[in-house]
């Protein structure tokens, strides 16, 4: 794996940001793991690997405006029409759509919950927002859509993002805009031919103003990815494909930070983010790889989920540096 080096800290040796991303990520473990118990069942593990990378994406690498939405989402406006003219997508709670600001795609729409939790972590959406999760009316979806806070586009069925941020990528680059556009995706969807003829495209097209970081956690819905549908070497066929690849320990903030430097080399970027489906829940070692959507098992086994949500809460209360290592 190429490994890209870590920032250089400060003259004080404080690395601020890392340790505000490290927070972030905490909390965004903490929130789902909470959702997961309150309603019985969620896409944890999915949050578990992706927290450290949007954490990064969120309050260091993006450029991003103020949210322009409201702190707590409101109800489902019905589908656009004429009738609903002024329809919204949940782009807006990544800022204003700028020239020079970055724009975030989000390919793996059943990692919304994660999506969400980052938003509340970063102060652009309220806990009362994430208390609407996958209740009746809400655009607070389980499977996110382009209503959904944080999400601009319905990217499924899974690996559509990386064509459609294509198109988005190209539009930016005609009209001369300086910001970048990012996708985050899951391993999984490198299992779809559209991601190829996408990546393909890109590469054809010298789109080097698209940055798509992937949660490799090595697991889909059916068990490990290498046993369903081998996708290994990612970073050498990505490569073949005509594009840029870093690989990263995806738990790493300096790293994940690191890898996005633009390199304006005419090659898409590619980040793979190897992670671990059960960060900061060792319990759940003995249920791989079957965590596409975790709930307790048992009424002992959600006793533990709760002692583990109680020590993670007691952990970001107290905010030491050293608790984010």
């Amino acid at each position: 794996m190429t490994q890209n080096p870590s920032p250089t800290p400060s003259a004080n040796g404080s690395n601020g940001w890392q340790d505000e991303a490290r927070r972030v990520a905490h909390g965004i473990r903490k929130r789902v793991l909470a959702l997961t118990i309150d309603r019985n069942g969620c896409y944890l593990s999915q949050a578990l690997s992706s927290a450290e990378t949007l954490a990064v994406l969120y309050t260091h690498v993006m450029k991003l405006g103020s949210s322009q939405a409201p702190m707590i989402p409101p109800p489902f406006p019905g589908v656009p029409g004429p009738d609903n003219i002024g329809y919204v997508t949940g782009a807006a709670y990544n800022g204003p759509q700028e020239a020079e600001l970055d724009r975030l795609l989000i390919s793996p729409a059943h990692y919304a919950v994660a999506i969400y939790a980052v938003l509340v972590e970063t102060g652009r959406m309220a806990q009362e927002g994430l208390d609407q999760f996958n209740t009746n009316g809400s655009t607070v979806e389980m499977i996110g859509a382009e209503h959904s806070p944080g999400f601009e586009l319905t990217t499924g069925s899974f690996g559509q993002a990386v064509s459609q941020a294509g198109g988005i990528a190209m539009g930016r680059r005609l009209k001369r805009h300086t910001g970048r556009v990012f996708v985050f995706m899951s391993d999984g969807e490198l299992e779809e031919g559209q991601t190829w003829e996408a990546v393909q495209a890109l590469a054809h097209h010298k789109l080097d103003n698209i940055v798509v970081y992937v949660d490799v956690n090595g697991q889909q819905c059916d068990g490990w990815t290498k046993d369903i549908m081998n996708i290994e070497p990612i970073q050498d066929r990505l490569e073949a494909f005509g594009a840029r690849v870093i690989s990263v320990d995806g738990h790493d903030v300096a790293a994940l930070a690191a890898a996005s430097a633009p390199a304006n080399d005419g090659k898409p970027l590619f980040i793979l983010a190897y992670t671990d489906p059960a960060k900061g829940m060792p319990m759940l070692d003995a249920r791989k790889p079957k965590l596409h959507y975790v709930r307790p098992h048992s009424s002992d086994e959600l006793e533990q989920f709760k002692v583990v949500l109680q020590e993670m809460e007691q952990q970001y209360e107290t905010r030491g540096a050293a608790r984010w290592n």
